[in-house]
C-alpha cells in the first residue's frame, strides 16, 4: 500500500495464517486468472476505473515478455481479485494474500476517492481528471505489484515506492501525469521503473530486459 498503515491479511474460510503461502511469485505455469469487481456504493468508483485496473494488469504482463499471462475469470476462481472500496485513513490501496484451490492468490483493494487523500491531492484531482486517473492507475499498478510478489522500495522513482519514507507525494503522481496527453495514453505508458522491472525479473527470471 502507498500509505503508512500495516496491511490486515484476510484468511479465506478454512485457511489459517500457517496455511497461507509466503508471498513470492505467482505460479506462472498457467494463465493467471483475475476478476475486477464493480465498485462499492460509497467508494467513489467510476465505471471507467475498470479500464485503469485492466491497463495495470496488462502493463505488468507486457513487462514480462509473455511470462505472465492474465485471463478474466469468475470471482470464485480468480487468483487475483480487484475490489473498489471506501476511503480509509488516507490509504490508497491494500493487498491481502489469498488461497485459491491451494494456489497463492491475492485480493487487491483500491480506494478511488481522492477527496480522502489530503487537501493538496484532493484539490488537484478535482481540477484535473487525468491527475485523478493517474492516482487510481498507479495505485492499481502498485497493489497488483504486491499481488505478483514485489516488495516496497525506498526509491521514489519506483511504482513500488513506500510513502512511509516521505517525500513529495503529489510530485510522485505528477511525474507520471506529465507523460499523458489524454486518458488513452495510460494504456501505453506503463509507469514502471528500472527498479520495478529488476524486482520483476528476480521473481520471474525469464522476464526480458527493461
Amino acid at each position: 500500500m502507498f500509505a503508512g498503515a500495516v496491511a490486515h491479511f484476510a484468511f479465506p474460510a478454512g485457511a489459517s495464517a500457517q496455511q497461507l503461502p509466503a508471498l513470492g511469485p505467482l505460479d506462472a505455469r498457467e494463465r493467471i486468472t483475475f476478476f475486477i469487481a464493480e465498485g462499492a456504493p460509497d467508494s467513489d468508483y467510476r465505471a471507467q476505473d475498470r479500464d485503469l485496473a485492466t491497463w495495470a494488469l496488462l502493463s505488468w504482463e507486457r513487462s514480462t515478455g509473455g511470462v505472465l499471462q492474465f485471463e478474466s475469470a469468475p470471482e470464485s476462481a480468480a487468483l487475483v481479485r480487484v475490489y473498489w472500496v471506501a476511503a480509509d485513513a488516507g490509504q490508497y490501496g491494500e493487498m491481502r494474500p489469498l488461497l485459491v484451490e491451494g494456489r497463492r492468490g491475492a485480493e487487491v483493494f483500491i480506494r478511488p476517492d481522492t477527496r480522502a487523500l489530503g487537501e493538496q491531492i484532493a484539490q488537484r484531482a478535482q481540477l484535473d481528471a487525468l491527475f485523478r486517473d493517474t492516482i487510481v492507475y498507479l495505485t492499481c499498478l502498485h497493489e497488483l505489484g504486491h499481488a505478483l510478489g514485489l516488495s516496497h522500495t525506498a526509491d521514489v522513482r519506483d511504482v513500488m515506492y513506500f510513502f512511509g519514507f516521505g517525500g513529495d507525494i503529489a510530485q510522485f503522481f505528477a511525474r507520471y501525469r506529465s507523460e499523458l496527453r489524454s486518458r488513452a495514453d495510460i494504456a501505453k505508458t506503463s509507469g514502471l521503473s528500472a527498479g520495478d522491472l529488476a524486482q520483476l525479473r528476480d521473481l520471474y527470471p525469464a522476464t526480458g530486459p527493461p
